[in-house]
């Protein structure tokens, strides 16, 4: 008997491409991307996050990136030619899209368009979502950093997006700072606020809580939850696809296609790269700070140095002096 026989309203949103995308400059081959989505299709999992859907014009520095920075929908057809069960999703920024790069959704791959937003913005992502909506497609809100908005704040964006034609509401703990009981809490305050709305997770993994804090919601009816295969993710990572696979009671689920994917990929590309729970990561999560500072840290010569590092961070006039 599993605890967790309430999961069977999960779906899981695999932000593998996109998230992960953060820690390699989104340079995934054609074929990961698409042995990926197979996986994904055949593990029974409902989204795949394949990239940012932003306007490359306005993002400087971007000339760089791989295409899933951009998401181009002509490349995406190539990429993905036939769409299987597991459908598609993309996530923009508020401020850092033009909506005239987002097709009708009948003529697009993409199923569901999610808008990141700090609180502070809340109008302008409602703005943005509606005209997504209007669209065709399905959308969410997610509000980023909810560890640093004061309450009353919060409770002015919830109200507007209770007000809004937007589908889904996302508690995002972006600097991996938060534990179950502040999940537990966030849940009930959105319940509260958005009645009408269905809720969705996004956690990071610096304090080694992202999957406790992501059954934590899902235990509590939270529908979207965000993973990615093998925790790859910025910084400290994500919840794992591969333990929801193996812990939802969903019995559409099957971990085996996602093991093929670590296989194949993932062990290749994580000797290159570096995400998960990491030290420096672990004292910007328990000191509720953005992950900017220990991914610098991570690429300076001093990346071992981590009492240097959390003295630093825990010494005002030494890190404002810097």
């Amino acid at each position: 008997m599993t605890i967790h026989s309430k999961t069977n309203h999960c779906k899981i949103v695999d932000c593998t491409v996109r998230d992960g995308g953060l820690v390699n400059n989104w340079d995934f081959s054609v074929e990961f991307v698409q042995d990926l989505y197979n996986s994904l299709n055949e593990a029974g999992v409902e989204y795949m996050e394949v990239g940012y859907k932003n306007s490359p014009r306005l993002l400087k520095g971007s000339e760089n990136a791989g295409p899933w920075r951009f998401l181009d929908d002509d490349y995406l057809r190539k990429v993905i030619p036939n769409k299987l069960n597991t459908k598609l999703s993309a996530l923009v920024d508020v401020g850092r899209v033009d909506e005239n790069d987002i097709l009708p959704r009948n003529e697009s791959m993409l199923d569901l368009i999610r808008v990141a937003s700090y609180a502070r913005d809340t109008e302008k992502a409602i703005e943005l979502g509606t005209l997504f909506h209007e669209r065709g497609y399905e959308t969410t809100i997610n509000i980023m950093a909810l560890s640093n908005v004061m309450d009353n704040e919060l409770n002015e964006s919830l109200a507007m997006i209770s007000d809004s034609p937007i589908d889904v509401v996302y508690i995002v703990d972006s600097y991996g700072s938060l534990d179950p009981d502040d999940i537990r809490y966030l849940v009930e305050k959105f319940r509260r606020s958005v009645k009408n709305k269905r809720l969705g997770v996004h956690t990071h993994n610096n304090m080694q809580l992202a999957f406790a804090n992501t059954l934590a919601a899902a235990d509590m009816g939270v529908e979207l939850l965000d993973a990615s295969v093998y925790g790859m993710g910025r910084a400290a990572g994500n919840t794992p696809t591969e333990l929801l696979l193996a812990k939802l009671t969903n019995p559409g689920y099957s971990l085996r296609p996602v093991l093929g994917m670590i296989e194949k990929h993932m062990l290749k590309l994580r000797e290159k790269e570096e995400w998960g729970y990491l030290i420096p990561d672990m004292i910007t999560g328990t000191l509720d700070e953005h992950p900017r500072s220990a991914m610098g840290w991570r690429a300076s010569a001093d990346r071992d140095k981590f009492t240097e590092f959390y003295d630093k961070m825990t010494t005002p006039e030494v890190y404002s002096s810097k």
